[in-house]
C-alpha cells in the first residue's frame, strides 16, 4: 500500500514531551496529575469526607458492609475507574521503579485492625495506579493487549457481585446456560461447525493443556486418566519451531515431557515444513515412540506466522493425531468472512483455542476452548465424587468441571454475554478492521524507510521489524553487522520504553533481534500507532548518529 504520510512534527521538535505528558516528572508525581476534570487534588478530601471513619460493620467487627455503605464506596470505585480510563493517558506506560521499591513503600505486617476506607482509596490512587504496567493505555503495543473494555469491566463487576462458583449447573445455572449459549455465539461468529462445543477457561495455557489432554487420551490402547503413562511407550507432539512455549509447558505437566515435545523447522515464512512434520513421525514411530498430537498455530506469537492448517490435518487424519489449533491471539480475525482464507483446515481439528482477552477487548482472564470431541475431554478430567452429584435432575446437564482440571470455575461467561451484546459482532468487525489498517499503514512506514527493514509478513495487526542503516544494506549476515544491528535496536527499544509514551516488544526471528508492534487495544487510534513509529524513527536516528 502507499504510505499515508506521517502528522507534522509538532512545534518545538518530536523529542520532547509537553509538561505533563508521559515521560515529563508532572507524569511520574505520585500525586494526583492533570487530566479530566474529576482527577483534581480534592479527590483525597472527598474520599475523607466520605469514608474518612470505620463503618458499621467495621467498628461492630460484625458482619459484612451494609448495602448502603457499599452503594456509596461502589460508586467511588466506579468514579476512580473511569477517571483511570479517561485520563490513562497521562502515565507513562512503564512506571518508573525497580524491583523492590514498592515493596519497600508497603507493611511487612498485615493490618491488626480495620482503616478507613478512604485511607485504602487514596493508597490505590497513589500507590497503584501510577505503578501499574498501563495495559489500558492506547499506545500499549507491546506482547498481545489485553485492553478491558467497558462492557467488559462492568461485567467483571457484577460477576464479583454474584460471587458464582461455575463449576455444576447447580451451583448456577444461570453460569452453565449463559456459557452454553455465549458459546454458541462465538462458534457461529467464527464460522465453526456446529460439531465444535466448549466453555471458557482462564488463558490458552489452560486451553492448550486441556487440548492436549484429549490427545493423551484418545491415544489406542491406553487410558491415561485412570492408568497413567508408567510403563508405556513415549509419545509425541509436534509444533512448529515458532509454537507458543505453552505447548511445551503442557507437555512437561501431562507427563509427555518437553523431550516429547518435537519442534519441527519452519519456512522462509516461519510456518511449519510440512515434510519436516512427516519426516518426524516417521522417524518417531521407527523409534518405538507414539505420535499423539500437532500443533498448528493461526497467528505465532513472535512474527504471527500462520502455519498451513489444511496440509496439517491431512497428514493429521492420515496419521491418527489429534490436531490443536492455537489461535490464542489471531483467532479474532475468523470473525471477518473476508479474512477466513488463513484458516482454511481449522474445521477438521480435534480442538481450538481463541483467547478472548487477546483481541476482542475481554477483560483478563477468559480463553474460548472448542472442541469436536468432547467426550474424550471428559474422559480425560471426569471426576465425580459423592458429594458433586445431582441427584434430584433426570435431566442431563453440562457440569462444566468435568471437562478442566479445575473443580472450581469463574463466571465468565458473564463479562463475554454483556460485551457482545454491548458492541455486536459488526462493532466488533469494524474495530478489527481498523486495527489490521493500522498495522498495513505501519507496515508501509517501514518499507518506505530506507533505514529500516521488515522481518516478517504481517497477515494481521502486528508488525516485525528492525533498523537497519542504509550503509548495512546487503552486509547484514555478516557477524559484525549482526551484532551491531542487535545492539542498536535493543537500544532503540529500550529508549522508547524508558520515555513512556509507547511501549514496544521484541522478539529473535532467525536469530535477529526484532522490533515488534501489536496493535490490539480497543483504545488504540491512529495517531498512536503514528506516534510509536516517529518515536522508534527519532531514537534510531539519534543511536545511529551517537
Amino acid at each position: 500500500m502507499t504510505p499515508t504520510p506521517l502528522p507534522p512534527t509538532p512545534a518545538g521538535g518530536s523529542s520532547s514531551p509537553a509538561a505533563g505528558a508521559p515521560g515529563t516528572a508532572d507524569a511520574s508525581d505520585s500525586g494526583a496529575p492533570a487530566g479530566p476534570a474529576s482527577l483534581v487534588d480534592g479527590t483525597d478530601d472527598a474520599l475523607r469526607s466520605a469514608f474518612g471513619m470505620l463503618d458499621t460493620a467495621q467498628s461492630s467487627a460484625h458482619g459484612d458492609m451494609d448495602p448502603e455503605t457499599f452503594r456509596r464506596a461502589a460508586h467511588a470505585v466506579a468514579d476512580l475507574m473511569a477517571d483511570y480510563l479517561a485520563g490513562v493517558e497521562r502515565f507513562p506506560i512503564l512506571p518508573d521503579v525497580e524491583p523492590g521499591d514498592l515493596r519497600r513503600r508497603l507493611p511487612a505486617a498485615p493490618p491488626e485492625q480495620p482503616e478507613p476506607l478512604a485511607d485504602i482509596l487514596s493508597e490505590y490512587r497513589h500507590l497503584v495506579e501510577p505503578n501499574i504496567t498501563h495495559w489500558q493505555h492506547p499506545a500499549f503495543f507491546a506482547y498481545f493487549a489485553s485492553s478491558g473494555s467497558a462492557p467488559g469491566v462492568l461485567g467483571e463487576m457484577l460477576t464479583a457481585a454474584l460471587a458464582a462458583n461455575a463449576m455444576l449447573w447447580r451451583t448456577s445455572p444461570i453460569a452453565t446456560e449463559l456459557e452454553e449459549i455465549t458459546i454458541g455465539w462465538l462458534r457461529r461468529g467464527l464460522g465453526l461447525p456446529e460439531a465444535f462445543d466448549g466453555f471458557f477457561t482462564d488463558t490458552a495455557s489452560t486451553s492448550s493443556l486441556i487440548g492436549l489432554a484429549g490427545a493423551r487420551q484418545a491415544v489406542d490402547g491406553a487410558d491415561a486418566s485412570r492408568d497413567g503413562l508408567a510403563g508405556r511407550p513415549a509419545l509425541r507432539i509436534y509444533a512448529s519451531e515458532e509454537a507458543h512455549s505453552s505447548i511445551e509447558k503442557a507437555a512437561m505437566t501431562l507427563g509427555i515431557g518437553r523431550a516429547g515435545t518435537r519442534r519441527i523447522p519452519i519456512d522462509g515464512q516461519y510456518r511449519m515444513d510440512v515434510d519436516a512434520l512427516r519426516a518426524a513421525i516417521r522417524e518417531d514411530r521407527a523409534a518405538g515412540h507414539v505420535p499423539a498430537a500437532v500443533v498448528a498455530t493461526i497467528g505465532t506469537t513472535g512474527p504471527t506466522s500462520i502455519d498451513p492448517v489444511a496440509a496439517i490435518a491431512d497428514v493429521a487424519e492420515r496419521e491418527g493425531l489429534w490436531l490443536h489449533v492455537d489461535a490464542a491471539y489471531a483467532g479474532a480475525t475468523a470473525l471477518l468472512p473476508e479474512r477466513r482464507d488463513p484458516f482454511a483446515g481449522w474445521e477438521r481439528a480435534d480442538s481450538i483455542v481463541v483467547n478472548p482477552h487477546k483481541w476482542l477487548f475481554t477483560p483478563l482472564d477468559a480463553s474460548l476452548f472448542l472442541t469436536r470431541r468432547p467426550e474424550v475431554i471428559r474422559a480425560a478430567f471426569s471426576l465425580v465424587p459423592e458429594y458433586l452429584r445431582t441427584l434430584d435432575r433426570e435431566r442431563e446437564v453440562h457440569d462444566y468441571n468435568e471437562y478442566t482440571p479445575q473443580l472450581g470455575r469463574r463466571f465468565r461467561a458473564l463479562k463475554m454475554w454483556m460485551l457482545l451484546r454491548y458492541f455486536g459482532l459488526e462493532g466488533i468487525r469494524a474495530r478489527l478492521r481498523e486495527h489490521i489498517e493500522m498495522a498495513g499503514q505501519l507496515a508501509a512506514w517501514v518499507d518506505a524507510e530506507p533505514d529500516a527493514e521488515r522481518l516478517a509478513p504481517a497477515p494481521f495487526s502486528t508488525v516485525c521489524f528492525r533498523w537497519r542503516p542504509a550503509r548495512y544494506l546487503g552486509r547484514e549476515d555478516e557477524p559484525a553487522v549482526r551484532e551491531e544491528l542487535d545492539r542498536l535496536n535493543t537500544a532503540i527499544l529500550e529508549a522508547v520504553n524508558r520515555e513512556g509514551l509507547v511501549f514496544v516488544s521484541h522478539t529473535r526471528l532467525r536469530g535477529r533481534l526484532t522490533l515488534r508492534v501489536a496493535i490490539g487495544s480497543v483504545r488504540t487510534e491512529a495517531r498512536h500507532v503514528a506516534l510509536a513509529w516517529e518515536r522508534i524513527r527519532e531514537h534510531a536516528r539519534r543511536r545511529d548518529e551517537a
